[in-house]
Formats: structure tokens, C-alpha cells, sequence
């Protein structure tokens, strides 16, 4: 019994091993993976994009993510667990023009960044893109990422954006202003 124990978990570490090798091997040493969804929601243009704006309700259909900090026109300020861990980091809007696109990056701590684009399919339905490149660090992160974790749980962010915003049928709020692409 202790033998098949002790060769389980010496499996189990060489897989581990192995996989991240492959990973290495496979994206290179910059290790920068892609997320890309996509919903269609039941709701105008404008009540799709309004909401989307309101920012510090991100954590009510991100579940990662516990707070949201809007510190000017163009800053975030991100907590949230990523791999198990807590971390913070602030974030830049890079473009925003109202119905169409929000952009961002982030300014040092968890690096990412990305698009969530709105696509006017009839008066009241609306498909959001989402587009995001980030760096696992950890090889928890990266083990995660490798699974498919990370496009997991975007789609299902996705999923409870799209019953929050279906079920008010009106956004929370709206910041209609232009960030020009820099």
C-alpha cells in the first residue's frame, strides 16, 4: 500500500515536471497566454456597453474578483485571487468610445491586458467579445492555465454578466465619456 502511495505522487510530480517543461517548450519563455469569449446578451447596445462601464460592479459576475477601485477617468485599482492567491494591481484604460470597445492594460503587479468589444446584433441584443492576454506566474498559475482554467472561468463571468444585466434589463449606471487610443 505505501509503495503504490509513493509511486502515485512520484507520478503525479513527474507529470507536473513534464508539463511544465511542455509549457515552456510550447509559448516560449515570455509564457503570455490569450482568453478570448464571447456572449450575446439580451439587452440594447447601449445597456450592454453602460454596464459594462460601471466598474466597481465587476466583482458581482467576476467571481475572482473581490473589489474594484475606479481612482480617475482612466484607473482601476484590481483585488482579486488568481491561483488561490490575493493580489492587487492597477490598471490603465488604453481606449474607450462608447458602444464599441474598452481597453486596458495593466501598470505593474498581475500582468494583463485586453479588449471587451460590443456588437450591435438587433435593437435588443447585443454579442460582448472579451480578449484578454496575461502572464501566469506561478506554476499553480500556469498548471491552471494549461487546463484551461482561466477560459473556464471567463466564460462563465461572461455567463453571469449576461444574467445580471438580462435580469435589471437597465444598467446600474454609465460613463459615456471618450478615452482616445494611446
Amino acid at each position: 500500500m505505501l509503495g503504490r502511495r509513493i509511486a502515485t505522487a512520484a507520478a503525479i510530480a513527474v507529470g507536473g515536471y513534464l508539463l511544465s517543461k511542455q509549457l515552456t517548450r510550447s509559448r516560449g519563455s515570455d509564457m503570455t497566454s490569450t482568453v478570448e469569449e464571447s456572449i450575446e446578451v439580451d439587452v440594447p447596445i447601449s445597456t450592454a456597453y453602460n454596464q459594462w462601464t460601471q466598474f466597481e460592479d465587476l466583482p458581482q459576475f467576476m467571481d475572482s474578483v473581490h473589489e474594484v477601485r475606479q481612482l480617475d477617468d482612466k484607473r482601476l485599482h484590481w483585488k482579486a485571487s488568481i491561483a488561490g492567491k490575493e493580489k492587487e494591481w492597477d490598471a490603465e484604460i488604453t481606449e474607450q468610445i462608447p458602444e464599441e470597445r474598452i481597453a486596458w492594460r495593466s501598470l505593474g503587479g498581475v500582468h494583463n491586458a485586453g479588449v471587451v468589444t460590443f456588437h450591435k446584433i438587433s435593437e435588443n441584443k447585443t454579442r460582448v467579445m472579451l480578449q484578454m492576454d496575461y502572464d501566469p506566474e506561478s506554476i499553480d498559475e500556469k498548471v491552471g492555465d494549461a487546463l484551461g482554467f482561466v477560459k473556464m472561468q471567463t466564460k462563465a463571468n461572461l455567463k453571469r454578466y449576461k444574467q445580471l444585466v438580462e435580469s435589471r434589463g437597465v444598467e446600474t449606471g454609465a460613463w459615456r465619456g471618450t478615452i482616445p487610443r494611446q
